[in-house]
């Protein structure tokens, strides 16, 4: 697959530059190369970061860092079988617990909620740090969701975490799940405060708590994009109507010019005519 000239494979994380200094320098730079497009397209497009993933992997498949990337890719094109397998062969590489949440969450892609939950018990949740921990309680609430247990959804996401004051990366995140959950239970009031604390958390839009929000307050928004469009196309058909009305008019103005014409070739006709009375 092409690279791009901009991307040099400079741009990847230290850590993965140093697992790739056990491969020679051009295959470790094509290397870096691909996991840069991985990273770059993962978000936008998962199928394209699927593609340079792939490659990467027919390059360098006993390097964890790729078959982590590889995973992350097939997660994200929901291939969740492919997933798990490259997710476990990243563990067994690096003996870390980091990728736990996401490898109980392919068990749930593949529709085995009840082995995410017994994931989430295992002795591996403890390793984790707290994002880790937080993933693997969201993880857990969506598994308990799958299975129509709502109102042990949502006591799996009451902690600590969702109870702080303070904003951290995943607590966005944590408060729109628990909301979710309550409006998914009928518990509307407390659904509405919720999406507004996950609100006053997400600074970066991660999530669409705003939207949410404002569907709960009856709000509704209108696309100006749309709006514009549509403005755009009665303009033309008004503007076309137009052109068709002129048009008829020119041609019932050149119907009756032409008539006129007529009659005054009839008029000449007839009065150049000579008289019965007239003689030579």
């Amino acid at each position: 697959m092409p690279i791009p000239e901009d991307v040099t494979g400079d741009e990847i994380d230290k850590d993965v530059r140093q697992e790739l200094q056990s491969l020679p320098k051009t295959l470790a730079e094509d290397v870096a190369k691909n996991l840069v497009m991985v990273a770059r397209l993962i978000d936008e497009d998962p199928e394209g970061a699927y593609g340079y993933s792939r490659v990467a992997l027919r390059l360098a498949s006993r390097v964890a860092a790729v078959r982590e990337a590889a995973g992350f890719a097939a997660y994200a094109t929901q291939k969740y079988s492919e997933a798990l397998a490259e997710f476990r062969a990243a563990r067994r590489m690096t003996g870390s617990a980091e990728l736990w949440p996401v490898m109980a969450d392919c068990e749930r892609g593949l529709g085995r909620p009840e082995k995410a939950l017994d994931m989430a018990g295992a002795p591996e949740v403890h390793k984790l740090d707290k994002a880790g921990q937080v993933e693997m309680r969201l993880v857990a609430a969506g598994a308990r969701r799958d299975m129509e247990q709502l109102d042990a959804a949502i006591v799996t996401l009451q902690s600590p975490e969702l109870a702080s004051n303070s904003v951290q990366p995943w607590t966005a995140r944590l408060r729109y799940a628990y909301a979710d959950a309550l409006l998914a239970a009928g518990r509307e009031n407390e659904a509405r405060e919720w999406f507004a604390k996950a609100v006053e958390a997400d600074r970066d839009g991660s999530t669409d708590a705003s939207d949410r929000l404002a569907e709960l307050d009856g709000v509704e928004f209108v696309d100006a994009l749309d709006e514009n469009e549509n403005e755009g196309e009665s303009a033309g058909q008004a503007a076309d109507d137009a052109v068709t009305a002129d048009a008829g008019a020119d041609a019932t103005d050149a119907t009756e010019a032409a008539g006129a014409a007529d009659s005054a070739d009839t008029t000449t006709e007839v009065s150049d005519a000579p008289e019965s009375g007239d003689k030579d």
